[in-house]
């Protein structure tokens, strides 16, 4: 039986990000084409949900300026990045900016964007939507997909792209 001798400590966000980085994400870019033009934002947060029906989902932050505006679209792509695509993950990262700048792209058959050279896309319409704390957690139904097998995806791990050992271990000190 455990000890009730000590109120447990309170889960903080700084330890949250600290044990949570020790399990290694692919990054995304969701992007719609809105009546604007096309729209899009970096993802760490993406799964496959379920095979019948196909399903995905991933969260976006509610602090997302992006995320209403796809919504409103009803159907978006989510574009897995490439370990090569450090750059345009930064890109779609930021707030302001033209995301599309220098990037090419064709349209999925929903009309958004599939950027250029993916490891895999896959084009959904909006399943529906759960609340998940500053997150929302969305789910989307995949109507169409497809991978280049020749390209190995961008990796996310503790902070940093990619995977290496922490600083200060022997493998690290090996490389």
């Amino acid at each position: 039986m455990p000890s009730t001798s000590t109120a447990p400590e309170a889960v903080t966000a700084a330890t949250m990000r600290d044990v949570l980085g020790h399990f290694v994400s692919g990054v995304v870019v969701v992007t719609a084409q809105g009546p604007d033009g096309p729209l899009g934002f970096t993802c760490q947060s993406f799964a496959s949900l379920s095979l019948d029906p196909p399903l995905i989902s991933f969260s976006p932050a509610r602090t997302s300026s992006t995320w209403p505006r796809i919504r409103e679209v009803g159907s978006f792509c989510v574009n897995i990045l490439a370990e090569d695509h450090q750059e345009i993950s930064n890109a779609f990262a930021r707030s302001g900016t033209d995301k599309y700048a220098g990037k090419n792209w064709r349209p999925a058959p929903s009309g958004a964007p599939i950027l250029d050279g993916v490891s895999a896309w896959i084009d959904c319409t909006l399943w529906n939507e759960y609340d998940g704390g500053d997150h929302t957690v969305v789910v989307g139904r995949v109507t169409d997909l497809g991978a280049d097998p020749a390209r190995l995806p961008l990796t996310f791990y503790r902070g940093s792209y990619g995977i290496a050992p922490p600083a200060g271990t022997a493998d690290a000190e090996e490389n």
